[in-house]
Protein backbone atom coordinates (compact mmCIF):
# COMPACT_ATOMS: atom_id res chain seq x y z
CA UNK A 1 0.00 0.00 0.00
CA UNK A 2 2.73 2.44 0.97
CA UNK A 3 4.48 2.47 -2.42
CA UNK A 4 1.48 2.07 -4.70
CA UNK A 5 1.40 4.46 -7.62
CA UNK A 6 -1.54 6.40 -9.05
CA UNK A 7 -1.67 6.34 -12.85
CA UNK A 8 -3.93 8.48 -15.01
CA UNK A 9 -4.60 6.79 -18.37
CA UNK A 10 -5.47 10.09 -20.02
CA UNK A 11 -3.72 13.01 -21.68
CA UNK A 12 -6.32 15.42 -20.27
CA UNK A 13 -4.63 18.44 -18.70
CA UNK A 14 -7.87 19.26 -16.86
CA UNK A 15 -8.09 15.80 -15.25
CA UNK A 16 -4.47 15.92 -14.17
CA UNK A 17 -4.96 19.39 -12.65
CA UNK A 18 -8.02 18.24 -10.70
CA UNK A 19 -6.03 15.37 -9.22
CA UNK A 20 -3.03 17.56 -8.38
CA UNK A 21 -5.27 20.19 -6.78
CA UNK A 22 -6.81 17.39 -4.68
CA UNK A 23 -3.34 16.33 -3.48
CA UNK A 24 -2.81 13.34 -5.79
CA UNK A 25 0.24 13.49 -8.07
CA UNK A 26 -0.59 11.08 -10.90
CA UNK A 27 1.82 9.46 -13.31
CA UNK A 28 0.29 10.31 -16.69
CA UNK A 29 0.24 7.53 -19.28
CA UNK A 30 -2.21 8.29 -22.10
CA UNK A 31 -3.93 5.29 -23.63
CA UNK A 32 -3.91 4.47 -27.33
CA UNK A 33 -7.33 2.83 -27.06
CA UNK A 34 -9.37 3.16 -30.26
CA UNK A 35 -12.50 5.02 -29.15
CA UNK A 36 -13.98 5.00 -32.66
CA UNK A 37 -14.24 1.20 -32.54
CA UNK A 38 -16.90 1.44 -29.81
CA UNK A 39 -20.44 2.13 -30.99
CA UNK A 40 -22.96 2.34 -28.14
CA UNK A 41 -26.02 4.61 -28.17
CA UNK A 42 -26.58 4.84 -24.40
CA UNK A 43 -24.25 7.56 -23.05
CA UNK A 44 -23.76 6.16 -19.54
CA UNK A 45 -22.80 2.75 -20.90
CA UNK A 46 -20.63 4.24 -23.66
CA UNK A 47 -18.43 6.28 -21.33
CA UNK A 48 -17.90 3.31 -19.00
CA UNK A 49 -16.84 1.04 -21.86
CA UNK A 50 -14.45 3.71 -23.19
CA UNK A 51 -12.99 4.36 -19.74
CA UNK A 52 -12.52 0.62 -19.20
CA UNK A 53 -10.77 0.23 -22.56
CA UNK A 54 -8.34 3.01 -21.72
CA UNK A 55 -7.56 1.75 -18.22
CA UNK A 56 -7.13 -1.87 -19.30
CA UNK A 57 -4.74 -0.89 -22.06
CA UNK A 58 -2.47 0.95 -19.62
CA UNK A 59 -2.78 -1.25 -16.49
CA UNK A 60 -0.43 -4.09 -17.59
CA UNK A 61 2.44 -1.59 -17.64
CA UNK A 62 1.83 -0.74 -13.96
CA UNK A 63 1.20 -3.93 -11.94
CA UNK A 64 1.53 -2.09 -8.61
CA UNK A 65 -0.68 0.90 -9.28
CA UNK A 66 -4.18 2.27 -9.19
CA UNK A 67 -4.95 2.99 -12.84
CA UNK A 68 -7.74 5.42 -13.72
CA UNK A 69 -9.38 5.65 -17.12
CA UNK A 70 -12.03 8.28 -17.91
CA UNK A 71 -14.16 9.41 -20.82
CA UNK A 72 -16.81 12.11 -21.24
CA UNK A 73 -19.59 12.82 -23.72
CA UNK A 74 -22.39 15.35 -23.91
CA UNK A 75 -25.91 14.16 -24.70
CA UNK A 76 -28.47 16.61 -26.10
CA UNK A 77 -31.95 15.39 -26.96
CA UNK A 78 -30.69 11.82 -27.08
CA UNK A 79 -27.76 12.59 -29.40
CA UNK A 80 -24.24 11.88 -28.12
CA UNK A 81 -21.44 14.35 -28.80
CA UNK A 82 -17.72 13.96 -28.14
CA UNK A 83 -15.04 16.45 -29.18
CA UNK A 84 -15.96 18.42 -32.31
CA UNK A 85 -13.99 17.42 -35.40
CA UNK A 86 -14.04 20.88 -37.01
CA UNK A 87 -14.75 24.50 -36.15
CA UNK A 88 -17.86 24.37 -38.32
CA UNK A 89 -19.15 21.41 -36.30
CA UNK A 90 -18.42 23.24 -33.03
CA UNK A 91 -20.29 26.34 -34.22
CA UNK A 92 -23.30 24.26 -35.30
CA UNK A 93 -23.31 22.45 -31.97
CA UNK A 94 -23.26 25.68 -29.97
CA UNK A 95 -26.12 27.04 -32.05
CA UNK A 96 -28.07 23.97 -30.98
CA UNK A 97 -26.98 24.14 -27.32
CA UNK A 98 -27.49 27.86 -26.66
CA UNK A 99 -30.36 28.65 -24.35
CA UNK A 100 -30.85 24.96 -23.59
CA UNK A 101 -29.29 22.20 -21.54
CA UNK A 102 -27.40 18.96 -21.97
CA UNK A 103 -26.30 15.95 -19.95
CA UNK A 104 -22.55 15.61 -19.45
CA UNK A 105 -21.73 11.94 -18.81
CA UNK A 106 -18.31 10.88 -17.54
CA UNK A 107 -17.31 7.25 -17.22
CA UNK A 108 -14.73 5.93 -14.76
CA UNK A 109 -12.70 2.73 -14.67
CA UNK A 110 -10.38 2.18 -11.71
CA UNK A 111 -8.08 -0.84 -11.65
CA UNK A 112 -6.27 -1.92 -8.50
CA UNK A 113 -3.50 -4.55 -8.37
CA UNK A 114 -4.94 -8.01 -8.87
CA UNK A 115 -8.52 -6.79 -9.31
CA UNK A 116 -10.81 -6.27 -12.31
CA UNK A 117 -11.82 -2.78 -13.33
CA UNK A 118 -14.39 -1.07 -11.12
CA UNK A 119 -16.76 0.92 -13.35
CA UNK A 120 -18.95 3.92 -12.63
CA UNK A 121 -20.60 6.76 -14.52
CA UNK A 122 -21.76 10.17 -13.40
CA UNK A 123 -24.15 12.58 -15.08
CA UNK A 124 -24.28 16.34 -14.57
CA UNK A 125 -26.85 18.59 -16.24
CA UNK A 126 -25.43 21.74 -17.80
CA UNK A 127 -27.50 24.81 -18.72
CA UNK A 128 -26.09 27.01 -21.47
CA UNK A 129 -26.41 30.76 -21.98
CA UNK A 130 -28.28 32.06 -25.01
CA UNK A 131 -25.21 33.17 -26.95
CA UNK A 132 -25.20 35.37 -30.03
CA UNK A 133 -23.59 34.08 -33.23
CA UNK A 134 -20.73 36.55 -32.64
CA UNK A 135 -20.06 35.13 -29.16
CA UNK A 136 -20.17 31.56 -30.48
CA UNK A 137 -17.75 32.29 -33.29
CA UNK A 138 -15.39 34.16 -30.97
CA UNK A 139 -15.40 31.28 -28.49
CA UNK A 140 -14.74 28.64 -31.16
CA UNK A 141 -11.89 30.80 -32.52
CA UNK A 142 -10.07 30.49 -29.17
CA UNK A 143 -9.57 26.78 -29.87
CA UNK A 144 -10.69 25.79 -26.37
CA UNK A 145 -13.89 23.99 -27.44
CA UNK A 146 -12.03 21.78 -29.89
CA UNK A 147 -10.42 19.83 -27.04
CA UNK A 148 -13.59 19.22 -25.04
CA UNK A 149 -16.52 16.82 -25.08
CA UNK A 150 -19.54 18.94 -25.87
CA UNK A 151 -17.36 21.78 -27.24
CA UNK A 152 -17.13 23.68 -23.95
CA UNK A 153 -14.96 23.87 -20.84
CA UNK A 154 -16.22 25.05 -17.47
CA UNK A 155 -12.65 25.57 -16.25
CA UNK A 156 -11.80 28.08 -18.98
CA UNK A 157 -13.39 30.71 -21.19
CA UNK A 158 -16.47 28.52 -21.58
CA UNK A 159 -17.36 29.18 -17.94
CA UNK A 160 -18.74 32.52 -19.13
CA UNK A 161 -21.38 30.67 -21.12
CA UNK A 162 -22.64 28.15 -18.57
CA UNK A 163 -25.61 29.52 -16.63
CA UNK A 164 -26.07 26.67 -14.16
CA UNK A 165 -24.89 23.18 -13.30
CA UNK A 166 -26.99 20.52 -11.56
CA UNK A 167 -24.77 17.84 -10.06
CA UNK A 168 -21.04 17.42 -9.57
CA UNK A 169 -19.06 20.35 -10.99
CA UNK A 170 -15.74 18.50 -11.31
CA UNK A 171 -17.53 15.80 -13.31
CA UNK A 172 -18.06 18.40 -16.05
CA UNK A 173 -14.38 19.34 -15.96
CA UNK A 174 -13.64 15.65 -16.57
CA UNK A 175 -13.26 13.90 -13.23
CA UNK A 176 -15.75 13.72 -10.36
CA UNK A 177 -13.50 13.78 -7.31
CA UNK A 178 -16.24 12.49 -4.96
CA UNK A 179 -16.88 9.57 -7.32
CA UNK A 180 -13.15 8.78 -7.42
CA UNK A 181 -12.92 8.86 -3.61
CA UNK A 182 -15.82 6.41 -3.29
CA UNK A 183 -14.32 4.09 -5.92
CA UNK A 184 -10.95 4.10 -4.19
CA UNK A 185 -12.66 3.22 -0.90
CA UNK A 186 -14.50 0.31 -2.55
CA UNK A 187 -11.13 -1.07 -3.61
CA UNK A 188 -9.65 -0.63 -0.13
CA UNK A 189 -7.72 2.61 -0.61
CA UNK A 190 -8.00 6.10 0.86
CA UNK A 191 -7.46 9.19 -1.26
CA UNK A 192 -5.69 10.89 1.64
CA UNK A 193 -3.01 8.18 1.59
CA UNK A 194 -1.85 9.59 -1.76
CA UNK A 195 -1.33 13.12 -0.45
CA UNK A 196 2.25 14.34 -0.57
CA UNK A 197 3.54 11.54 -2.78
Amino acid sequence: MADIQFVLASASVARRKLLVDAGIQPFVCPSAFDEDAVVIREPSELVQVLAKGKAEMVAPQFPNALVLGCDSVLAINGVIYGKPESEAEAIARWREMRGGSGELHTGYALIAPGKPALLRSKMTRVFFANLSDTEIEAYIATGEPMQCAGAFATDGKGSLFVEKIEGCHTNVVGLSLPTLRHMMAELGYRAIDFWGR
